[in-house]
């Protein structure tokens, strides 16, 4: 079995097969990073993972959705290598995941108008944007290979470019959202153009002694986004820039955000740490169509993953419900993927990774039980299990039981 094998992963060697993925953790303060987020990386690191990752740090300013997210900016280098340290300490490889929010942010948080492939209205956020400019265009790739280089200041072993779930590059590559008429627009080719220059941007950044690895759509997950052959010239062409890795996932934060994660979004909990009115009771009273429920399967993207597989040479990292010993076995021993990602069962149980090696070789469960409260309150506050928050308002705990019950595991 190869789940503790130790493995490599382009220049870097992992101490066993495990990852957590880059679920992002609203931890930051000031586009910074806090003690909360230094203490939750150290407990994952400590219960046994092979890499830690953290999630969605920015490339420059105009990449932000929150300002509890990260600004991979020189100002914030020693706290990051705070983190990183202890990472090194416990025996991890420390991964920072990098992208481009483009048109999910707003004006006060960007410093700017939300910028994206095209001009448009994203009602996801809601706010207009406007397709960037060819110069423009350039620049955010060269902040890239920018974030990459205080990357490597900060100690991280490893980056994880976003290039999936409806984010910039994820913008250029889908036709949904990718109206250009220009280089960077209309053929696949064309829509590849973007993505190529900021992975070669952060590949030359990264030298020789770094990893550099790119999560990227199997589908969109909606009509008229990218379907699964589409990207899987996707995932050839950055196969073909010289990654070290690949995470196969799906989905598109702005139409199909639920195709990333399954399972139902509990609309209460998300409302009820929001702040603005309007957004709180609209979230409310539209929220059921707005983010419509995808039925949660253990290993829910395997059957796509495995088309992947058969097509691919380089390390593949699997995420989408790995819940479990047997499936983690299974993906890595059956279904001959290189490495798991794990996001929910990491906030459930931070030492899962442990525990599975103490029960040796014996089956065992993350206890996540799908609920997504996480997920719901990741919006306006830190990720949290709803099993580690005490006190929760009474209409929080039944919406949780409701969802357990319509999931049939109450």
């Amino acid at each position: 079995m190869k789940l503790f094998t130790p493995a490599k992963l382009g220049p870097i060697e992992l101490r066993n097969r495990t990852i957590r993925s880059a679920a992002f953790e609203g931890m930051g303060k000031d586009n910074g990073p806090t003690d909360m987020l230094r203490d939750y990386h150290l407990s994952v690191a400590r219960g046994g993972v092979g890499m830690t990752t953290l999630a969605y740090a920015g490339i420059c300013r105009s990449a932000l959705s929150f300002t509890t997210q990260l600004w991979l900016r020189p100002e914030i280098v020693p706290g990051l290598r705070e983190i990183t340290d202890g990472i090194h300490a416990a025996g991890a490889k420390a991964s920072i995941q990098i992208g481009h929010c483009g048109n999910m942010t707003h004006r006060s948080t960007a410093g700017c108008t939300p910028v994206g492939a095209s001009t448009g209205f994203n009602l996801y956020s809601p706010t207009f944007c406007r397709g960037l400019r060819r110069d423009e265009i350039k620049q955010i790739a060269r902040c890239f290979g920018d974030a990459v280089r205080t990357a490597r200041d900060a100690g991280f072993d490893c980056v994880e470019v976003h290039a999936g779930h409806g984010y910039l590059i994820s913008q250029f590559l889908s036709p949904y959202t990718n109206r250009r008429r220009d280089e960077f627009g209309g053929t696949l080719s064309n829509r590849m153009k973007f993505m190529n220059m900021c992975l070669e941007e952060a590949l030359s950044a990264a030298g020789d002694d770094m990893a550099v690895i790119v999560k990227t759509n199997m589908r969109d997950g909606f009509k008229g986004g990218l379907e699964i052959d589409d990207c899987l010239t996707v995932a050839r062409e950055i196969e073909r820039a010289g990654v070290h890795g690949i995470v196969l996932s799906g989905g598109f934060v702005s139409k199909a955000p639920m195709y990333v994660m399954r399972g139902e979004m509990p609309i209460y909990s998300m409302t009820y740490y929001m702040k603005q009115l309007w957004l709180k009771y609209g979230v409310r009273m539209a929220g059921r169509m707005m983010i419509p429920s995808e039925p949660f399967k253990p290993l829910y993207f395997l059957d796509d993953a495995r088309l992947f597989r058969r097509e691919l040479k380089l390390p593949l990292i699997y995420v989408g419900g790995v819940v479990d010993r047997a499936g983690a076995d299974k993906v890595l021993d059956d279904e001959g993927f290189d490495f798991v990602q794990m996001g929910r069962a990491l906030l459930t149980q931070p030492d899962f990774v442990n525990r599975m090696r103490q029960a040796d070789g014996r089956d065992v469960n993350c206890g996540c039980d799908h609920v997504n409260y996480c997920i719901a309150r990741m919006y306006s506050r830190e990720m949290a299990c709803h099993k580690h928050c005490g006190d929760l308002p009474p209409r929080i705990l039944r919406e949780i039981d409701d969802i357990k019950r319509r999931n049939g595991t109450l």
